[in-house]
């Protein structure tokens, strides 16, 4: 067991980490151990890791010290922040700027960044076709991570850039769900038009990563960007009419009218869409299918993610 090499994962008991951790622990003889970095060591999820085999180390991304010291001795780590949880990208690049000080001073020898497109290299704040959001972003959960990728490229780590998909899993715990129409129809609304939009079972994203590490150096100072499969509105919804075997239409809407909306996060989603709609082939092409099946064989289409977690998804009578 000693001659694994230790893989620190932030966000463990996450989407991402959480994915991750369990790919490793799932290869018994892959040469690699899982460290669970987490706030809770306490919580349910952490729990569940240390009976499967995972060290559980407590780390708080906020506090560089906390991750120094649970990063020494480790391999590599995975690094990932949530936007979500406080919705606020001044706070996601702090936290990104202590993971690579943390990971200077641990002498890493390979870095993932889970990041996403900094999409004012395309849409100067300036730019009418989409509203500035806090004053410095337009989609500020992407443009926090993206800005963030230079912090790890000056520090010259060993680091992998890694760019995730639309995470199918919105489907169940992020209110993206269909919903019935006026009429009572299921309806998935979307404002993308017809464009492809690249989505990935959210466990599929940590497989992914783990196939990073099994390959070394192969990736150390590359962009990679993963996908399960890149779908318009309307075969996502003929998809999850198929599986659930009930009617679901898709609606396409305005990114105006989707920022409209109303719930927390609705106008940086709305810019989201509008942002991969409007650069649909450069967005996908950043997103290779075939790649990722390399990185991780298991890769689920989302007719097979949909097979194990249709009931899952919440469908308001």
């Amino acid at each position: 067991m000693n001659d694994k090499k230790v893989i620190a994962v932030v966000g463990a008991t996450g989407a991402q980490g959480g994915g991750l951790v369990r790919a490793i622990l799932d290869d018994p003889n892959g040469g690699f151990a899982a460290r669970a970095l987490t706030r809770n060591v306490q919580s349910d999820n952490a729990s569940a890791l240390a009976t499967r085999g995972a060290e559980v180390v407590a780390a708080d991304s906020d506090d560089e010290a906390s991750l120094e010291r649970a990063l020494q001795g480790a391999y590599g780590a995975y690094f990932v922040t949530n936007f979500w949880e406080h919705f606020d990208p001044e706070r996601e690049k702090a936290q990104a700027r202590n993971m690579v000080e943390a990971a200077k001073a641990a002498g890493l020898q390979h870095v993932i960044w889970s990041t996403l497109d900094d999409t004012r290299l395309r849409l100067p704040l300036d730019d009418e076709r989409m509203p500035t959001l806090l004053e410095q972003y337009k989609v500020p959960h992407f443009d926090a991570k993206g800005e963030s990728d230079v912090y790890f490229l000056e520090a010259r780590l060993p680091v992998t850039l890694l760019k995730t998909s639309f995470y199918w899993d919105n489907l169940i715990h992020f209110g993206m769900g269909p919903r019935p129409g006026s009429d009572g129809v299921l309806e998935l609304v979307l404002p993308m038009g017809e464009a492809k939009l690249p989505g990935i079972a959210a466990e599929d994203i940590g497989r992914a990563a783990y196939g990073l590490f099994q390959a070394g150096e192969a990736y150390i100072g590359k962009r990679v960007g993963i996908a399960g499969e890149h779908l318009t509105g309307a075969e996502m919804a003929q998809a999850l009419t198929t599986s659930l075997g009930r009617e679901v239409r898709y609606r396409a809407v305005t990114p105006a009218q989707y920022r409209a909306l109303g719930f927390p996060g609705a106008e940086d989603l709305g810019n989201m869409f509008q942002y991969k709609r409007d650069f649909e082939a450069a967005y996908c092409a950043a997103r290779d299918v075939d790649i990722s099946r390399v990185l991780n064989p298991r890769l689920q289409t989302f007719a097979q993610w949909l097979q194990d977690n249709a009931g899952r998804i919440p469908l308001e009578a």
